[in-house]
C-alpha cells in the first residue's frame, strides 16, 4: 500500500547456494500467514501516517474488503465503522478535507493548548515535548543493530510512527524467511524484537497520540483510523505472543 519503503534493510544475510526451503508442517504454513498478514497490514497503516492520502489511495483503501478483522477486537471494528462510513460519502472535496485534517494533526499545523499530535516517540515520552531526544536515539540504536536505516531523502526522525511501523514490517518478513529455511531460532529472535518493540515504542505512548489527534481532527476518518491502529496493536500482541509460544515449544 505504501508508494516506497521509507527505511530499508542496510545489511543482509546471504542464503547459501545449497539452501533450499523445507517442506512446510501445517503449523509453520500457518505461521507464515499470520506473519504475512500483520506485514501487510503494517505496511498500510505506515503510508496512512506518513503523508496526506492520494486520490488513489482512497479510492484502494474504500475498495478494500476489511471485513476479515471486524472480529479481531472492539476497539478495531468501531474504526472499522467510522472509516466504512466516511469512505461511504466521498465526493470531489474528499481528498483535500482528509488533506487538511492530516496536516492539522499529525503534520503539525495546529495545537491543543500548545500540544502537538505529530506522531514522534519523544515528542510524547520526553519531559519537554521535544523530538530527537532519548527515544529517539533508542529507537535509531535499535533499527542500526538491526541493519535498517532510513531509506536516502528522508529527513525525518527515525522515531516517526511510520518508520516504526515498517520497521515492523521488516522483522515480519525476516521471520517468514527464517521460518521457510527451517531455521526457527532466529525466526524466534526475530519474533522477541517485535514483541519488545511493539511495547517499548508503540503501545507505550499511542494512547497519548490519540488523545491529542482527537483532540484536532475533524473528520470520522482519522479518528477511525486511529481506532483500527490502537485494536490492531493489541490483536498483534497476542499474535506474537502465540507464536514466540510456538516456536519456544518446538
Amino acid at each position: 500500500m505504501a508508494d516506497e519503503a521509507n527505511i530499508e534493510e542496510k545489511q543482509k544475510t546471504p542464503v547459501a547456494e545449497d539452501q533450499v526451503d523445507f517442506a512446510q508442517d501445517e503449523t509453520t504454513a500457518q505461521m507464515i500467514e499470520a506473519l504475512e498478514g500483520r506485514a501487510a497490514f503494517y505496511d498500510l497503516l505506515a503510508s496512512i501516517y506518513f503523508r496526506p492520502l492520494t486520490q488513489e489511495q482512497i479510492e484502494n483503501i474504500a475498495a478494500m474488503d476489511l471485513s476479515v478483522y471486524a472480529d479481531v477486537n472492539e476497539q478495531f471494528a468501531d474504526g472499522l465503522n467510522d472509516i466504512t462510513r466516511y469512505l461511504r460519502k466521498r465526493n470531489t472535496g474528499t481528498r483535500q478535507e482528509l488533506a487538511v485534517d492530516f496536516t492539522t494533526s499529525f503534520g503539525g499545523a495546529a495545537s491543543w493548548k500548545g500540544m502537538y499530535a505529530t506522531p514522534y516517540e519523544s515528542c510524547f515520552t520526553s519531559e519537554e515535548g521535544f523530538m530527537f531526544q532519548e527515544s529517539y536515539h533508542e529507537v535509531y540504536q535499535l533499527f542500526k543493530q538491526n541493519g535498517v536505516g532510513r531509506a536516502e531523502g528522508y529527513d525525518y526522525p527515525d522515531d516517526h510512527l511510520s518508520f516504526m511501523f515498517e520497521f515492523l514490517v521488516i522483522m515480519s518478513n525476516r521471520t517468514v524467511t527464517a521460518l521457510r529455511e527451517g531455521d526457527r531460532a532466529t525466526a524466534l529472535e526475530n519474533v522477541k524484537i517485535s514483541q519488545d518493540f511493539l511495547q517499548a515504542h508503540v503501545l507505550s505512548w499511542f494512547d497519548l497520540l490519540v488523545e491529542r489527534a482527537t483532540l484536532l481532527q475533524k473528520t470520522r476518518f482519522y479518528r477511525g483510523i486511529l481506532k483500527i491502529s490502537k485494536g490492531f496493536f493489541l490483536f498483534d500482541a497476542d499474535v506474537l505472543d502465540e507464536l514466540r509460544a510456538e516456536l519456544e515449544e518446538n
